[in-house]
């Protein structure tokens, strides 16, 4: 077994994120509390719909102001929205050394909000990356198949060459299914030693990532 591209989730694996950032500075500008703002946002469809392109980003804040009664402009709620994003420095440190023996890929479920923000905010880490497969710009959001053959396609070698790193179980299940190998990361735990496991060459002056 030879891997030749790993692909990597953005949220909680290369910068961790908190939605809740967002919503506290949203309830300032709305009579409703922040729960309640968390709950239409994220405990609903609207966020898989944003997701998935099947929004565009007009007519999300125009749902934002509507059903969260916020008052705002346009680069205002953008900023509040997207910007909830801290590095995860172990595996940003971890991306520069993979880099000259596989190929990267970044497959994120992610709003265009969110992308624009971690793009800007990330550049120096993201730069080391083949490709980019975010799923408000393909229609698609991870476990679907078709969301795992986009990441093979831009690792360019066949689905079993590929590794899939995210944090949520149904999602590496999903890469599993599809031939990929998968790894689930958690902070608590060493993801060199799991590549490792798989073949993977981590440069020996690396830290274990726990």
């Amino acid at each position: 077994m030879t891997i030749r591209a790993v692909i990597f989730d953005f949220g909680n694996v290369v910068g961790f994120f908190d939605h809740r950032r967002a919503t506290r500075r949203l309830a300032r500008f709305s009579p409703m509390p922040k729960e309640a703002i968390y709950e239409f946002l994220f405990d609903g469809t609207l966020e898989d719909d944003f997701e998935a392109g099947r929004l565009s980003v007009p007519d999300f804040l125009r749902t934002l102001r509507e059903g969260c009664r916020i008052q705002g402009d346009d680069e205002s709620l953008v900023s509040m929205f997207g910007d909830v994003f801290t590095p995860n420095p172990d595996v940003c440190a971890l991306v520069p050394d993979l880099k000259s023996r596989y190929r990267l890929v970044l497959g994120s479920n992610c709003t265009p909000l969110h992308s624009q923000q971690f793009r800007r905010q990330f550049a120096d880490t993201l730069k080391h990356f083949d490709g980019l497969v975010l799923s408000h710009d393909i229609g698609v959001r991870k476990p679907q198949a078709a969301f795992y053959e986009a990441c093979v396609r831009i690792g360019a070698c066949a689905a079993d060459e590929c590794v899939f790193i995210d944090d949520l179980h149904a999602n590496v299940e999903g890469a599993i299914a599809c031939g990929l190998h998968g790894i689930i990361y958690r902070r608590s735990e060493d993801l060199s030693a799991k590549m490792q496991a798989l073949g993977i060459q981590i440069s020996a002056s690396s830290a274990p990532l726990r």
